[in-house]
């Protein structure tokens, strides 16, 4: 079986971890502050705070953005489930946008309608599939609005887009955000086992952040209102225990130098795939367009009669999955909510057709014709080759 996603381990990586589990530090050491300086700079951006997992990066994202109970934060319906948790966590309430139906991406007049109706704590678009959503026309909707701009970037490191002045910029910069979040989970870019990261260029949500992610927690002598000693701290917001290993951040240094071949064998990987299938009449794909780089998290293609379709590619040994089932239709959202079918209907039609194919730098040449092969053959045994046979 091919899976859909797969990590990549060298020995430089096991080097890496081994020298830190013989080292005096297993936790909160020096090779954090390492990856974050690491992931900072590759990413462009001052400042970034390594946390447990990517899910622990939006939530303490949100909190330091100030998101409080009964305030609304809006986020695509067309995402994993810890895209709206992050602000449930918060007490706020997640108000669902539906997404462009060709880039997958957040639909910016979905998005400014949501935000006509209700006043906005923040704004949480994800960069889907990898592909860089419009963050600077939803930077002005945010600014309109007063909503603060978290970009959940699980999806796209690596990934940059040119804005209008004509630079070029990489996802997690945050040049038109107040954070950016990444996860290291390892289908992702680089893995950390599990983890992820917040980046942002604000000092004053960089002490917020650290706060955050150890318990509420100072020992800051700047910080302290009072200091009974060198043993002395203070709890100064309610935080959570999301700290990172250092042998998982070694794992993540060390990933980091190979982040830029990756990318580049991802987007080679999407390329045959774009080639073989764009013949093909009952396959639609994500778009790419001038001035965004998708890094490729992930490669959709939409088919008609998807389950069944699905089902053909597991069993000829192609680890196909779906990415997601809209977050409206689970039952907690459904029922808490009172979101129902039929209220965003570009995101519910695109789950209708998604299957998201195999894709990740350690793919043979072969493994990319096996995929192709058992694409095109299904889609001859279901009949669907003919120009006429297009995606319901």
């Amino acid at each position: 079986m091919i899976p859909y996603g797969r990590q990549s381990i060298s020995q430089e990586d096991i080097d890496c971890v081994a020298e830190v589990l013989q080292s005096d530090w297993l936790t909160q050491g020096p090779w954090v502050e390492r990856f974050e300086e690491s992931l900072a700079e590759a990413c462009g951006a001052r400042f970034a705070v390594a946390v447990a997992n990517g899910t622990a990066a939006l939530h303490i994202a949100c909190l330091a953005a100030g998101v409080l109970p009964g305030d609304a934060v809006a986020v695509p319906t067309m995402s994993f489930a810890a895209t709206a948790n992050c602000a449930v966590y918060c007490g706020a309430e997640p108000l669902f946008v539906d997404i462009d139906a060709a880039t997958l991406n957040v639909s910016r007049l979905s998005l400014e309608k949501v935000c006509c109706e209700r006043e906005i704590k923040a704004i949480v678009p994800v960069h889907f599939a990898g592909l860089p959503c419009d963050i600077e026309q939803i930077s002005t909707v945010a600014r309109k609005s007063g909503a603060l701009v978290i970009e959940d970037a699980c999806h796209a490191l690596g990934a940059r887009w040119c804005d209008s002045s004509g630079t070029w910029r990489k996802i997690g910069d945050c040049s038109n955000s107040e954070m950016v979040c990444f996860s290291f989970h390892p289908v992702k870019h680089i893995t950390t086992g599990e983890g992820g990261a917040i980046l942002t260029n604000s000092e004053d949500l960089y002490e917020r952040l650290k706060l955050f992610r150890t318990h509420g927690i100072t020992k800051d002598r700047c910080r302290l209102e009072h200091n009974d000693g060198p043993w002395y701290y203070e709890m100064q917001e309610v935080g959570y225990n999301y700290r990172i290993t250092d042998f998982q951040c070694a794992l993540g240094w060390s990933q980091l130098n190979n982040l830029k071949g990756w990318v580049a064998r991802r987007r080679d990987i999407a390329a045959r795939y774009r080639m073989a299938f764009a013949e093909l009449s009952y396959i639609s794909m994500q778009p790419e367009l001038s001035g965004r780089e998708s890094s490729y998290h992930l490669f959709v293609i939409r088919v008609p009669y998807r389950k069944l379709f699905f089902e053909k590619l597991r069993d000829s040994g192609v680890g196909v999955q779906v990415h997601y089932i809209p977050i409206h239709f689970h039952p907690y959202y459904r029922d808490r909510f009172g979101y129902a079918r039929g209220a965003f209907p570009n995101a519910e039609k695109y789950y209708s057709e998604a299957i998201s194919l195999p894709i990740f730098p350690a793919m043979t040449d072969e493994d990319i014709d096996r995929v192709i092969e058992s694409v095109k053959e299904i889609g001859c045994a279901l009949q669907l080759s003919a120009p006429s046979a297009i995606a319901p």
